[in-house]
């Protein structure tokens, strides 16, 4: 798959991840601005909402997961496309995230694979 060229710097992806995200992808050499954060809640709260092209949250989150993370996002009116990373991938998990429209679910043996190409489908 192909990159499109890259997002206005005022649209970014959103990355939520309890440890060091291991996309192997820095997305800022992609032309993306990255705005990182350490909850979910803290995401929600901030006003990068409208300006996130991408949100990427691991699964497994304290507080609230990414699938739940991803069903407010959809209630409160932002279709963000959304990444989910899971160290610990479940079919059911899986599933409801595709269900509820989630863009890509993938489990710590995929992280590494996140390719340039990858993005360009934002």
């Amino acid at each position: 798959m192909q990159a499109r060229g890259p997002r206005p710097a005022s649209r970014r992806p959103s990355p939520l991840a309890q440890g060091p995200m291991g996309s192997g992808v820095d997305v800022e050499t992609l032309g993306y601005t990255v705005e990182a954060f350490s909850s979910a809640a803290d995401f929600l709260e901030s006003r990068s909402l409208s300006e996130t092209a991408c949100l990427i949250a691991d699964v497994h989150m304290p507080g609230m997961t990414g699938v739940e993370l991803h069903g407010r996002l959809i209630k409160f009116g932002y279709a963000i496309p959304t990444i989910l990373l899971t160290a610990f991938p479940e079919e059911g998990v899986r599933d409801r995230a595709f269900k509820d429209g989630v863009l890509c679910y993938l489990g710590s043996r995929w992280t590494t694979g996140i390719s340039s190409g990858g993005f360009g489908r934002l």
